[in-house]
């Protein structure tokens, strides 16, 4: 294709031109707008962009206004590039440095990254701009970790190994040409220059994070502490971590399990119904729950009490959870299953995997061509065990669904089975298959399947007799008020301040655990008494492990969310003639963005306009929103 800019020819799937910068974009097969190439779903309509949609290139800088965002930046740095230079002809090295940029912006693609900027032998990624995602810090430690061993298998004659350094924290970000600094996509704060610092602190082939980074990945990684290490420009000590690679656990729910639990609150009648089901699924009557609720309800913490319960109960559990890095690979959270069930190991040869899954098969009696299909899809080579097979992709397909589906018929002969589908809103089409398949199954068998997800995913099972649906509503003040307790044990927090929290979290139990721990954290009571205090202030109110999920649904409005942002500054609940008086937009478009911003479940609305009024459905959304902005404009 061309640059509509300088007529340019551009590569499939590269973000910008490579002669004069203009960043490439895709047409939108609904509405026709124009889209930045990561996007999966348009900003103006909402329609899921198609990977071979009509590509356009078109410049974006008056679509990035200077924002405080919550980022997480990544820098990398290629080892010893300076005596690779002065060895190398200047063309050779030039050669390497091309194949080297390429590969830094071929990987962090996969994870969603934006490379904002290459400068020599080095490059600055964020994870959390211009599209934030809820597991951007997660996103940013896999992508270093992928990067390194990128990098170091290059074919190139020379041997060449990267180091990388990530922090998390405030930024403001955007087009900075109004500013003393004239770039676009620029930045400014002490996150980059820390991620600069870190990565100058790694050793080839290493990934350095800083604490916060750490904080919010969480489980998902190996981390070695290198305790707190002098950084030139920061004035105390800093936390560093050494990212040593990555652990068994796959997701935040994953995470659950292993992590410290507070007593599940609130919750009785829903684990009555869940037990009731168990009970007929047992009998042979087969069940299916289909348990829908917002980000932060409490889905996962349901489910692992459900499995804390039955836990001396002889039973088979399987677990399978999805991924927003993974709606497009078949199988994911299957496959995930099976790993886990036999005990793979990160560094396990391909030999070893084989033995495991061949031991694990075994206990179920499964054929040797469901093995192999099994094998296949785990992408073991074809051995003895487990020969290669020859068939038809679409067959393919079918016979890896129906092995899956017999071993389940299988396991349940052994025990009754509990099937649970976490996060089902991120499943991959063939998975669902799958649990639409297992569904049917369950009507004689002794099944119980689990299914949790998000309202903006439609179960296609509701309705049939042997299905129920339950979601789950909001917490109560005195059981938001009992977590809050649990949370600060034998801590001291005034009460004042832990009736804002009730009053701020809706009865999230997510955002009050968060929120309260945050306040905790902070240095004194004088410091979280300033969290609750006027009006909301970006840094504290809104945690720094919600700032992502937060952002991420403010990100997906497209232009509605210039309106979440003015509306945010007005306050938490304000009049359609206010906001129409200071949004200064036409009455279509401000209409259209206010549905836009009630369909995604961000506000409520009471009448008609212009006499209508609108509140926030949660108050951390108005703080995130209303924190993206500068000081200046909210004055």
């Amino acid at each position: 294709m061309q640059c509509t800019n300088c007529a340019a020819e551009v590569p499939v799937r590269k973000k910008f031109c490579g002669q004069c910068g203009a960043a490439v974009a895709r047409r939108c097969p609904a509405c026709g707008a124009a889209n930045l190439v990561p996007n999966k779903f348009c900003g103006d309509c909402g329609t899921k962009l198609r990977g071979d949609s009509p590509a356009v290139v078109q410049t974006v800088r008056d679509s990035r206004p200077v924002e405080r965002r919550q980022l997480t930046v990544l820098f990398c740095d290629l080892v010893g590039s300076t005596a690779l230079s002065a060895r190398l002809d200047p063309e050779d090295f030039s050669a390497i440095i091309a194949g080297y940029r390429s590969c830094i912006t071929e990987t962090i693609d996969c994870f969603d990254g934006f490379v904002a900027r290459h400068h020599g032998d080095g490059a600055m990624v964020y994870f959390g701009y211009p599209q934030a995602h809820e597991d951007d810090a997660e996103r940013a430690v896999q992508a270093s970790l992928a990067l390194v061993q990128a990098v170091s298998s290059l074919p190139t004659k020379e041997k060449l190994s990267a180091r990388v350094g990530i922090a998390t924290g405030l930024a403001l970000v955007g087009d900075m040409s109004d500013s003393a600094v004239s770039e676009e996509h620029g930045i400014l704060g002490d996150t980059p220059n820390l991620a600069a610092r870190l990565q100058s602190l790694a050793q080839p082939g290493g990934v350095i994070i800083s604490d916060r980074t750490k904080t919010i990945a969480g489980p998902q990684f190996e981390y070695r502490d290198l305790g707190k290490v002098e950084i030139k420009g920061f004035v105390k000590p800093v936390a560093a971590w050494q990212v040593a690679g990555k652990t068994t656990v796959t997701s935040r729910s994953h995470a659950l399990e292993s992590g410290d639990l507070l007593p599940l609150i609130g919750r009785d009648e829903e684990m009555e119904l869940l037990l009731r089901r168990w009970e007929r699924a047992k009998s042979g009557e087969g069940q299916v729950v289909l348990l829908s609720g917002e980000a932060g309800i409490g889905k996962s913490r349901l489910t692992v009490a459900l499995s804390e319960q039955l836990a001396r109960e002889p039973h088979i559990r399987l677990r399978y959870f999805c991924s927003p890095q993974h709606t497009d690979s078949a199988l994911y959270p299957v496959i995930g299953e099976i790993m886990r069930a036999a005990g793979f190991a990160h560094d396990d040869s391909p030999q070893a995997k084989t033995e495991k899954l061949d031991a694990l098969l075994a206990q179920s009696s499964t054929s040797p061509q469901d093995g192999a299909l099994f094998a296949e899809m785990l992408s073991l080579p074809p051995s003895g065990l487990y020969p290669a097979i020859e068939v038809e992709p679409q067959l393919r397909r079918q016979k890896t669904l129906n092995a899956l589906a017999s071993h389940i018929e299988t396991l349940e002969r052994i025990n009754p089975v509990l099937m649970i589908l976490e996060d089902a809103h991120w499943a991959d089409p063939t998975s669902l298959e799958l649990f639409a398949r297992a569904v049917d199954l369950a009507v004689s068998h002794r099944l119980l399947i689990l299914v949790t997800f998000r309202p903006e995913f439609s179960a296609p099972w509701i309705g049939r007799p042997h299905v129920t649906a339950l979601t789950l509503n909001r917490l109560t003040r005195r059981d938001i008020d009992s977590l809050i307790e649990g949370v600060v044990g034998t801590r001291s927090l005034p009460a004042r301040i832990r009736q804002d929290i009730i009053e701020r979290t809706d009865g999230i139990p997510l955002f009050a655990e968060e929120i309260t721990k945050a306040v905790l954290d902070a240095e004194g009571e004088s410091d979280a008494q300033r969290t609750f205090a006027g009006a909301p202030t970006p840094v504290v109110t809104v945690p720094a492990s919600l700032q992502a999920s937060l952002m991420s649904r403010l990100d997906r409005l497209g232009p509605a969310k210039d309106v979440a942002q003015v509306a945010a500054a007005i306050g938490r609940e304000f009049p359609y003639t206010l906001l129409a008086a200071v949004a200064g937009k036409p009455e279509v478009e401000l209409n259209s963005a206010l549905d836009r911003l009630i369909a995604a479940g961000l506000l409520f609305r009471q009448g008609t306009p212009p006499h209508a009024s609108y509140l926030f459905k949660h108050a951390l959304v108005q703080d995130a929103a209303y924190s993206t902005l500068l000081r200046e404009p909210t004055r």
